[in-house]
């Protein structure tokens, strides 16, 4: 346990730090799911609002992809390794409908 006043700071900083980066973390996880899950939709039933439905959730994960990069709760190479899981994903649903 912390002994002096300011290690005991310390650990209330990190704490509220965890707390930030875990709700950050947490939105994140929850738009890449989005995303894949309009991706599947899209695949099974291709059409203009389920393509345009995959685009905005898209830009929405990049977009808080970036935003936590920018903070420092992500490596700036697991964003871009994250965007790149994202980018094939969409790529890969929206590519054989479009050809077929």
């Amino acid at each position: 346990m912390a002994n002096n006043k300011s290690s005991k700071k310390r650990v209330q900083i990190a704490e509220r730090n965890r707390v930030q980066n875990k709700t950050y973390k947490s939105a994140l996880r929850t738009l890449m799911k989005r995303c894949f899950s309009a991706c599947d939709a899209y695949s099974s039933e291709p059409g203009d609002d389920a393509k345009a439905t995959v685009q905005a959730s898209m830009k929405a994960a990049f977009s808080k992809i970036d935003k936590a990069v920018k903070v420092g709760v992500l490596h700036r190479n697991n964003g871009a390794h994250q965007k790149s899981r994202l980018s094939a994903a969409v790529k890969k649903a929206i590519e054989p409908a479009t050809a077929a």
